[in-house]
């Protein structure tokens, strides 16, 4: 019987680090801390000038090579935010596009319920290629077979690039409990 494969939880998510809209000009202010529950990423929203807070896996030594799996499964609590999860991958795309700040994003939304734990499963074939919040309009491929990095993103802009309405500015709480591969 195949079972799913746990990526990272609890104390996995050790080396995460937090990236805030303030590299850009912005005032959010956030942090990640990894505790028995998982990644809780905390702070408060500023949507003036920025709108962003995420926090960001290390890069993997060796891409990981999920092929052979339908998608990633992430476990976690959103305060009914709608959030963003971003995997980057070693291909000759994002290799090229490596110039612009972070390269190249394969990015899905995550609608996340208002109290306790969402699961969402999200096949490979729905993430989108993005470059700093902007879809890119090119017929890509996305490659399960080599992905080096994980974000998680709340942020004012959905993955179309338009505004997300589920954007709130204030204090907010979010818990990354789990990323498993599922078949």
């Amino acid at each position: 019987m195949n079972s799913n494969l746990l990526i990272t939880s609890s104390a996995n998510f050790l080396n995460w680090r937090t990236i805030n809209d303030t590299i850009m000009g912005g005032s959010s202010q956030a942090f990640c801390n990894p505790n028995p529950s998982g990644l809780c990423l905390e702070g408060k929203l500023i949507e003036k000038d920025g709108g962003f807070v995420s926090c960001i896996s290390p890069s993997f030594s060796s891409p990981l090579d999920l092929s052979s799996y339908r998608g990633i499964q992430i476990d976690i609590e959103g305060q009914g935010r709608t959030l963003k999860f971003a995997i980057s991958c070693a291909d000759n795309i994002s290799r090229f596009t490596e110039f612009f700040y972070r390269g190249l994003k394969w990015v899905v939304e995550l609608k996340t319920n208002l109290s306790g734990i969402t699961s969402i499963k999200i096949p490979f074939e729905t993430f989108q290629p993005n470059i700093r919040a902007k879809p890119i309009l090119l017929p890509l491929t996305f490659s399960s077979s080599s992905i080096t990095q994980f974000q998680l993103l709340c942020s004012k802009f959905g993955v179309s690039g338009n505004i997300n309405p589920e954007f709130r500015e204030g204090p907010f709480r979010i818990v990354l409990h789990s990323i498993s591969a599922y078949f």
